[in-house]
């Protein structure tokens, strides 16, 4: 980390190539766009999509460990039976804390060892009926909090690649699937994406179901994805995003199209401005640097936000914590062991929130969802990192969300773009924050960006 600050506007070194017009003939590194083009040509090409990815599976696991469960002839048996839909063929990491009825769901904690769910998720359910072959479970930090599980960043093992949607980031960085599910209730999504040099999106609150999904705080809980290009991004959001009465977070809508919107682009450049939230001082130096030159190459000005969001993170503290503390109180019960330390400890801070805090953080939640909005009437997305820095070394940590707890708040769809490099050589990504409900406009302002920095 003391090695000299630059700042490089591209993608950071790649473990593996992201070649988007990649087809099968190198199907480990494909996108899914490519995959699934292929697989509706020919429907056979999914078996081969499938062993390309369970051989590079088989070369690097033990050295990335992004796999909780893994049962290759499963794999080859879905792939045999693909013959169409969106994602037809196109091989998927699920987070270890997405219900599937094949498959042992266990959240990364030894309390739910073997635990086998009678039915899918709804996002696992969607899945299936767009085509996907579903690979297997990636590994979670325990109920997707922070303690650590095995994975390692891809870039350098030794380092942290984030969490908690650890294996799934790390998956899809090292070339294992095109894409992979995650979950967000702090940065879960947005700052393993930034580590690991990959597309991390956060759609807007409530557009995803969490229906078979375990719970840590419903109030914040969302569904995210990590892909390898911004087309493969908007090609699984499509697919998950709709309304489920079994979720009352999501509501009717007209059907999703964000990659028609992704491919329309934009007729105007958009209007940016780089945030310095409240937690500015968090960033390194060299993070701070990287962001003021991206702004000064832009042209963009920068923004400080009011007073009022000052609170925002306390608030998120005692809302996911007091929801975190009822939706494990099981697990708590079973006593000492059952739970780590650290996890035990965010539940009994939990407890001790009392009610008439828990419902101020609430209203203080509302309030700040109302004042954003003054912010997104004069500009069409926020610039700001999704991480503090590079990946750290060592494995005692996934690194700090604190970049992401206020849109995480507010409910803001949030993407981590892999366009910058940390002094260290490791990735850093940039995160655009969107008007709740723009998701659309948010990715085809994230295809400008990607473009105007590349050229």
């Amino acid at each position: 980390m003391c090695q000299e600050n630059r700042t490089v506007f591209h993608h950071a070194e790649d473990p593996v190539d992201m070649n988007e017009n990649a087809t099968v003939a190198d199907p480990a590194t494909a996108t899914a766009t490519a995959i699934a083009a292929q697989v509706a040509a020919d429907p056979r090409a999914a078996s081969a999509v499938t062993e390309a990815c369970l051989a590079r599976i088989d070369a690097i696991e033990d050295a990335v460990q992004a796999w909780t469960f893994l049962d290759p002839d499963h794999v080859r048996r879905q792939a045999s039976a693909i013959t169409a839909g969106t994602l037809a063929g196109v091989p998927v990491g699920i987070k270890d804390i997405f219900a599937t009825s094949d498959m042992p769901t266990e959240n990364g904690s030894h309390l739910h060892a073997g635990r086998r769910p009678e039915a899918d998720a709804a996002v696992v359910e969607r899945l299936r009926a767009a085509g996907a072959v579903i690979m297997g479970k990636t590994v979670t930090t325990e109920f997707a909090t922070f303690e650590p599980g095995k994975t390692r960043n891809p870039h350098d093992p030794s380092r942290t690649p984030g969490g908690s949607s650890s294996g799934s980031a790390a998956a899809v960085a090292a070339g294992m699937v095109p894409i992979a599910l995650g979950s967000q209730t702090n940065g879960s999504v947005i700052r393993p994406a930034s580590y690991c040099g990959v597309y991390g999106f956060k759609p807007s609150f409530g557009l995803i179901s969490r229906h078979g999904m375990t719970l840590q705080s419903p109030s914040c809980d969302q569904v995210g994805v990590f892909a390898r290009s911004l087309e493969d991004t908007a090609l699984a959001a499509d697919v998950l995003i709709g309304h489920d009465p079994s979720d009352p977070a999501t509501r009717p809508m007209a059907r999703s199209d964000l990659r028609d919107g992704l491919a329309r682009g934009r007729q105007t450049p958009p209007r940016l401005a780089l945030i310095e939230t409240p937690v500015w001082g968090e960033a390194e130096p060299a993070t701070q640097a990287a962001f003021r030159t991206l702004a000064e190459k832009l042209g963009i000005e920068t923004l400080v936000l009011p007073n009022s969001f000052d609170e925002a993170v306390e608030a998120h503290r005692k809302i996911t914590w007091a929801e975190l503390a009822h939706h494990l109180d099981p697990e708590y019960r079973a006593g000492p062991g059952g739970l780590s330390d650290r996890l035990r400890g965010m539940i009994e801070a939990g407890q001790a929130v009392s009610a008439p805090d828990y419902l101020a953080a609430r209203a203080a939640m509302r309030a700040l969802q109302e004042q954003i909005a003054s912010v997104f009437a004069d500009y069409d997305a926020i610039v700001t990192p999704g991480a503090t820095g590079e990946a750290a070394e060592g494995h005692g940590s996934t690194g700090s969300p604190i970049f992401c707890t206020i849109w995480t708040l507010l409910g803001t769809p949030a993407l981590s773009l892999p366009l910058l490099t940390g002094p260290a050589g490791m990735p850093l990504g940039v995160q655009l924050v969107g008007r709740r409900g723009s998701d659309g406009a948010l990715l085809a302002t994230a295809a400008w960006l990607e473009a105007r920095l590349r050229s």
